[in-house]
């Protein structure tokens, strides 16, 4: 299982958890177009600095994250 902190790679979630487009909306993370374009994307992009694109609290952030993918695993 993945360990998501702050230094995570958004590209090594995608790879895990597959598209998680629903539950990167949750944080107001809008879909970018396809699932290979945000692949592509998200390989430099860290957790960290999604929440400061998207101005949201790094703990608020990793609370959220952790918190969807758990509901998401539920679906599964």
């Amino acid at each position: 299982m993945l360990e998501i902190n702050k230094d995570t790679k958004v590209s090594s979630i995608l790879k895990e958890y597959g598209d998680i487009a629903e539950v990167m909306e949750v944080f107001g993370v809008k879909n970018i177009g396809k699932y290979s374009i945000r692949r592509v994307l998200t390989k430099i992009l860290t957790v960290e600095r999604a929440a400061k694109v998207h101005k949201v609290p790094l703990d608020e952030f990793l609370d959220k994250l952790h918190n969807a993918l758990e509901l998401k695993k539920q679906e599964s």
